[in-house]
């Protein structure tokens, strides 16, 4: 039973001295040095080189130079007293066309930046694939071709020969719902495709993917981290007399199909059914759902917003408000009756609301559905039209929206906590402002402005707060 106040800004909530905070970023998003040191084209180095597909055609070429400036950066992270940094690994830094030897000068950043964590006290958490696939296997099929899962085993093996003694936490995968629907079947995301059937066997093929990873990595770590995925799990509100049948659709595709294959229970029988007419699901061979459920020791939990459904009646307008980036194709194959209402504002500037209740109704249902299964919530913030203004000592970002955004999510997380759910630790998104995907650097999630002129960092009032969140284990007053 909820208690506290009903708009979840409760006050003096502690959390357990074991209790992991930090940060999180994306290497596309923020490192820059796009054609340095042996690094290969990603699929969003042609993405945002495509005119159109991005907010001002932006691009990663340079984002926030964090592959020049990691020591700095790190220093930041020292000074804000974060516990852990949640980040992720190029894998065309590694491996240039995703096959072959290792470029030794992309392991080497990494390793330098992980001793440099370890050097601080900072426990490094790392992700081994947030969306840069190399561009040579997306020209082979991407995620849609089940030798890419293939591939991604022998770079995660690569990876975890050369840093598999210093990793707190392995994530296989950011995300696989956008990497799938996105970037194969409604085109805001790289590689850009409007394919339901592609889709759909890219989300069996990062399944697999991190099946595969989990076992490779096994075989070569020598310390005792633990292994887990991220999932982008949907918050789904039924409306009206149609909207459970909605809801149990959008279930199926954006929670139900990683989860129940991840977790040992298989695909669920009513989403190969919805789907039927874009796939056979052939591209499921005999033994893949083995491969797919290794134990994992921890589930990553993204969360900013929810979702509203109803089925559409075939007449009115359909209302696809369902917070992605409208590029024409769609990321629900198979369920495109579905649709998705104008949820309640307040908004962030993504225009997504905001509802900390979603947070805690999804911890608690995690927990309920999978007891013995360990969380952490591994992204969770919010973009805000951020303004700079003189204070007496230079240049303040007072973000009190986000600071408020911030302290109602770790409510509803501590509210989670208090009923039986084993949440291990937040990583709030982001460290620093970076280059948003198809909205370019338009939107700002970081706790930390970046000057896209100077590359200055500048600390944001949340970041002070969440500094004192994190020194005193205490939500501040």
């Amino acid at each position: 039973m909820t208690t506290g106040t009903p708009d979840y800004r409760d006050s003096g909530l502690e959390f357990p001295q074991d209790f992991l905070l930090g940060s999180a970023t994306a290497s596309y998003q923020i490192e820059g040095a796009v054609h340095e040191d042996g690094r290969g084209p990603s699929i969003w180095d042609t993405f945002s080189h495509t005119p159109g597909k991005i907010t001002d055609d932006d691009n990663g070429d340079v984002a926030c130079d964090h592959y020049h400036r990691w020591e700095s950066d790190l220093d930041l992270m020292a000074e804000l007293g974060l516990e852990s940094y949640r980040f992720s690994i190029a894998w065309p830094r590694i491996q240039p066309t995703g096959r072959g030897p290792a470029n030794e000068a992309g392991l080497a950043f990494y390793e330098r930046l992980v001793d440099g964590l370890l050097a601080r006290g900072i426990r490094p958490v790392a992700t081994l694939y947030h969306w840069d696939l190399p561009q040579a296997l997306e020209d082979e099929g991407g995620w849609a071709n089940r030798a890419t899962a293939e591939a991604f085993a022998d770079y995660a093996r690569i990876v975890g020969e050369r840093l598999g003694d210093r990793i707190a936490v392995w994530t296989t995968l950011n995300e696989p719902w956008c990497s799938a629907y996105l970037g194969y079947g409604s085109g805001a995301h790289a590689p850009g495709l409007m394919d339901g059937a592609k889709a759909l066997a890219a989300v069996h093929h990062l399944n697999l993917a991190h099946g595969l990873a989990v076992a490779a990595l096994r075989e070569v770590v020598t310390n005792d981290p633990g292994y887990s995925i991220t999932l982008n799990l949907h918050v789904i509100r039924p409306s009206g007399e149609t909207g459970d049948e909605a809801a149990r659709r959008i279930d199926g595709l954006a929670n139900r199909v990683f989860l129940g294959p991840l977790l040992g229970d298989g695909y669920p029988a009513d989403v190969i059914a919805d789907t039927a007419e874009v796939t056979d699901w052939s591209f499921v061979k005999p033994g893949d759902t083995d491969l797919i459920a290794q134990p994992i020791d921890l589930l990553g939990v993204n969360y900013y917003s929810t979702v509203t459904v109803r089925m559409w009646d075939g007449v009115s307008e359909r209302v696809r408000a369902d917070g992605h980036k409208d590029m024409g194709g769609t990321p629900w194959p198979g369920s495109e009756q579905v649709e998705f209402l104008e949820q309640p504002g307040p908004y962030t500037a993504m225009g997504w609301n905001i509802d900390p209740s979603g947070l805690e109704d999804l911890l608690l249902a995690l927990h309920r559905a999978y007891p013995e299964l360990p969380l952490m919530v591994t992204e969770n913030g919010a973009a805000f039209d951020d303004v700079v203004t003189e204070g007496p000592h230079g240049p303040v970002v007072q973000d009190d929206d986000r600071i408020d955004y911030l302290r109602r999510h770790f409510t509803a997380a501590h509210r989670a906590m208090a009923q039986g759910v084993d949440l291990r630790g937040y990583q709030v998104w982001s460290l620093l402002d970076n280059f948003e995907w198809g909205y370019g650097y338009s939107k700002r999630f970081g706790i930390v402005r970046v000057d896209y002129e100077t590359l200055e960092r500048l600390p944001k009032a949340s970041a002070r707060w969440y500094a004192e969140l994190i020194r005193s284990h205490r939500i501040p007053a």
